[in-house]
């Protein structure tokens, strides 16, 4: 049978299409390292990756109880170590941490249930092991919970957050911006961001920029952004974009990896609605969606990492909580 030539361009067309989609759908998948990391299934946690391993602390079972202190450790995500059982700080739901000049860090945070009362503190804890821990300071900002922190210009740098959790209202939310050099000493950049007011957001370090974007509020008044906004010294400010690729979300992870931003998973309301999707950008501008055959469920604060040239996720609420951990490695030459 003879095609005819415009026939062949139109199946030509069709095919390229066809295979662009397909190419497009069908990236690196996700492998599923364990199904029960050993530590009990839990969101909310603090994350970091210290001396040649991923670590994980406290987090949130319900709001029943007083959160977890426990501190555990892995050198390969499969097999878990309890360092501590009982660590000092006592506020774990929704803290901040991080690595900074050999040091882990731990910083503000929630308590409720069966200790007195609930609310948020602005201690930081510092520790070299997992097990001994020393109280560096309470901060000069106010006691908070879901801000972000990086490290940035040789700085620890605290974006924003919350004060209250269930029983606050736009007066706890924050968009100030402090900066330390030891974890002691804190210093304001700003206590307006131009950004607005947010918890529950993301901050990344690129391009010898900060980074600021999504997040918003849950309760009384639920709202939920995906706007990025970027920084040269954390004290002027100017938005990259109003709104990014992804939905507007609170509770999603985010790492930097490849020398690009990531957006991982998170939570939106109205109706409510877990995401399971990754997207990643160079300039916080352009996003392109990362989609893969094979991936975790769909779940929001869960812990992410970057360990061992791989992305990994652990932990969160993936209806009901999770203690699975998955990682994704990139060929390496992505976004050459």
């Amino acid at each position: 049978m003879q095609i005819r030539p415009r026939l062949m361009i139109v199946l030509g067309l069709w095919l390229f299409t066809t295979t662009s989609l397909c190419a497009q759908e069908s990236g690196p998948d996700w492998i599923k390292v364990t199904a029960d990391a050993g530590w009990r299934a839990r969101d909310s946690s603090g994350e970091l990756v210290f001396q040649d391993k991923l670590w994980l602390f406290g987090g949130w079972f319900d709001s029943f109880q007083s959160p977890p202190r426990d501190v555990w450790s892995s050198a390969d995500g499969k097999a878990w170590a309890l360092v501590e059982q009982e660590a000092p700080w006592k506020y774990s739901d929704l803290p901040m941490t991080l690595t900074f000049k050999g040091k882990m860090w731990f910083m503000g945070g929630w308590t409720n249930g069966r200790l007195a009362g609930h609310g948020a503190t602005n201690e930081v804890w510092s520790s070299t092991d997992g097990k001994q821990w020393s109280l560096e300071s309470k901060a000069g900002w106010s006691p908070r919970i879901a801000a972000a922190v990086v490290e940035f210009k040789g700085r620890m740098w605290m974006l924003g957050g919350t004060e209250n959790y269930y029983f606050g209202d736009k007066t706890s939310l924050k968009n100030d911006v402090w900066s330390s050099a030891d974890g002691k000493t804190w210093e304001l950049a700003t206590a307006d961001g131009g950004w607005s007011p947010r918890a529950y957001h993301q901050a990344a370090v690129m391009n010898d920029k900060l980074y600021v974007f999504g997040g918003g509020n849950y309760v009384p008044e639920y709202h939920a952004m995906n706007d990025v906004w970027s920084s040269s010294d954390g004290k002027t400010w100017e938005r990259v974009t109003e709104h990014a690729g992804w939905s507007p979300r609170l509770w999603f992870s985010s790492v930097v990896y490849r020398d690009q931003m990531w957006v991982l998973g998170g939570w939106s309301n109205g109706p409510s609605k877990n995401w399971g999707d990754v997207w990643h950008s160079r300039d916080g501008k352009d996003w392109q969606q990362l989609k893969s055959n094979v991936i975790w469920k769909e779940r929001h604060e869960h812990s992410a990492y970057v360990f061992q040239d791989k992305i990994w996720v652990a932990g969160g609420h993936a209806q009901p909580l999770s203690n699975e951990v998955w990682s994704l490695e990139l060929p390496k030459q992505f976004g050459k």
